[in-house]
C-alpha cells in the first residue's frame, strides 16, 4: 500500500510537470525548441547514469534506501525550477529530475530514475503469475493520477505548479520511510550476471524503443503549439483526454499476455502505434492529430506491463535491479540522441521527419522482438 502511495503522490507531480515544463521553456522563457531538446538530453542521459547507479545499488546494498535516495531528486528538481529563470540552473533541475519526456508518466517518464527500483521492490513483493496483473495496476493508477495532474496545470500559474509538485513528490519521499522489505540485498558477485544474454536482448530492443520515445515523446506538445498554436490550458486537457484513455489501455495488459502471450502483445500494440505516428505529420488536421495524440499513448504503454514482467520473470531474482537498471541506461541514453535529432528538425521546420524516423526504428525494433523471443514461452 505504501509503494501505492509512493507512486501516486510522484505521478501527479510528473502529470503537473510534464505538462508545465515545455511552456516553462518555449512560452514563458522564450527558448527554441533546440534548447528544449538539449535539456531534455540532459535530463534523459542524467537518469540514465542514475537509474543504472540505482539499480546496482538496489541488489548489492538496499531496495529501501536507494529508493529514498532517488526519491528526494524530483523535489529538489522542482524547487529548482520555481525558484529560478537560469538557463543553468533549469539544465539541472531538469537532470536531477528526469524531466526528460521520453516516456509515459506511468512508465517513468518524469523521475524515471526511481523506476527500476520500484519495479523491482514490486518483484520481490509478487509471485510471478501476478506481477503482470500488479505491474498494470500500479500503471494504471500512476497514469490516473499524471493525468490529474495534466489537468490540474490549467487551475495554477505555471510557477506555481512546481511549487505544488515539489511539495507532492516530497510527501512521496516521506510516505516510504516506514516500508519494510524481507528480501535482502546480495552482496556477492555485485557484477557477475547470470542472465547476461536475456539482459543483453531486452538491451538491445530497449535501446531501439528509447530511440524512438526520443524522436517524439518530447514533442507532442510542441508539434500541437507549433502546427496549431494551441494554448496550454487547452493543451492541458488534451493531455489529461490522452493520459485517460492511456491509463485504462494499461489494464488491458493481463488479458493481452492471456490472450496473444508477451511476443504478439508487443506486435500488435507497437505496430499500430507505429502507423499512427507514421501518419500524424502527412495530416495536420486537428481531429486527426488528436485522435493519434490520444491512441499513440495508449498503444504504446499497453503492453509495458506484459514487457516488464516477462523481463523479470526471464531474469535471476537477484539480478532484476541492475537488469533494469542496464535496460533503463541504454533506453534513456538511445533516447537522447533522438531527442537532439527532433529537438533540430523541429527548429528548422522540418517536424514530419522524427515521426518518419520513428516508423523505421520501431519497424526494426518488433523485428527484433520476433528474432529474439519467437521460442520463448512467456
Amino acid at each position: 500500500m505504501l509503494m501505492v502511495i509512493f507512486r501516486l503522490f510522484r505521478s501527479l507531480s510528473a502529470g503537473m510537470i510534464a505538462i508545465a515544463f515545455p511552456y516553462r521553456i518555449l512560452v514563458d522563457l522564450k527558448y527554441s525548441t533546440s534548447t528544449l531538446g538539449l535539456i531534455y538530453t540532459a535530463a534523459t542521459i542524467a537518469t540514465a547514469i542514475f537509474g543504472l547507479l540505482f539499480g546496482f545499488l538496489a541488489d548489492i546494498y538496499s531496495k529501501k534506501i536507494t529508493l529514498l535516495m532517488a526519491a528526494v531528486l524530483l523535489p529538489l528538481s522542482a524547487i529548482l525550477i520555481f525558484s529560478s529563470n537560469n538557463l543553468f540552473l533549469l539544465f539541472v533541475a531538469a537532470m536531477l529530475g528526469g524531466i526528460s519526456a521520453t516516456g509515459s508518466t506511468s512508465g517513468g517518464g518524469v523521475g524515471g530514475a526511481a523506476a527500476p527500483i520500484q519495479n523491482a521492490i514490486i518483484t520481490d513483493l509478487t509471485r510471478p503469475q501476478e506481477r503482470t496483473f500488479y505491474f498494470s495496476l500500479l500503471m494504471f493508477l500512476g497514469s490516473i493520477i499524471a493525468a490529474l495532474g495534466s489537468l490540474a496545470a490549467k487551475f495554477l500559474s505555471n510557477k506555481d505548479i512546481f511549487l505544488l509538485a515539489a511539495l507532492l513528490s516530497l510527501c512521496s519521499a516521506l510516505v516510504i520511510a516506514p516500508i519494510k522489505l524481507t528480501r535482502t540485498a546480495n552482496h556477492e558477485n555485485k557484477f557477475a550476471l547470470k542472465s547476461a544474454l536475456t539482459i543483453g536482448k531486452f538491451t538491445l530492443t530497449g535501446m531501439l524503443n528509447g530511440l524512438s520515445q526520443g524522436l517524439v515523446a518530447p514533442f507532442l506538445i510542441p508539434f500541437f503549439v507549433i502546427t496549431f498554436n494551441i494554448s496550454e490550458s487547452v493543451m492541458a486537457n488534451y493531455a489529461f483526454i490522452s493520459g485517460i484513455i492511456a491509463s485504462f489501455a494499461l489494464l488491458a495488459a493481463p488479458y493481452l499476455k492471456r490472450r496473444f502471450g508477451f511476443l504478439r502483445s508487443i506486435i500488435i500494440t507497437r505496430g499500430l502505434g507505429t502507423t499512427l505516428a507514421v501518419i500524424m505529420p502527412i495530416f495536420r488536421i486537428l481531429p486527426v492529430s488528436l485522435f493519434i495524440y490520444f491512441s499513440m499513448p495508449a498503444l504504446r504503454v499497453m503492453a509495458l506491463p506484459v514487457q516488464q514482467s516477462a523481463m523479470t520473470d526471464m531474469v535471476d531474482s537477484e539480478e532484476v535491479g541492475r537488469a533494469l537498471g542496464v535496460n533503463q541506461v541504454t533506453r534513456l541514453v538511445s533516447s537522447s540522441l533522438g531527442t537532439l535529432f527532433s529537438g533540430y528538425m523541429f527548429d528548422i521546420s522540418e517536424i514530419g521527419l522524427p515521426f518518419y524516423t520513428y516508423g523505421a526504428v520501431m519497424g526494426i525494433n518488433i523485428f527484433l522482438y520476433y528474432k529474439f523471443f519467437k521460442d520463448s514461452k512467456e
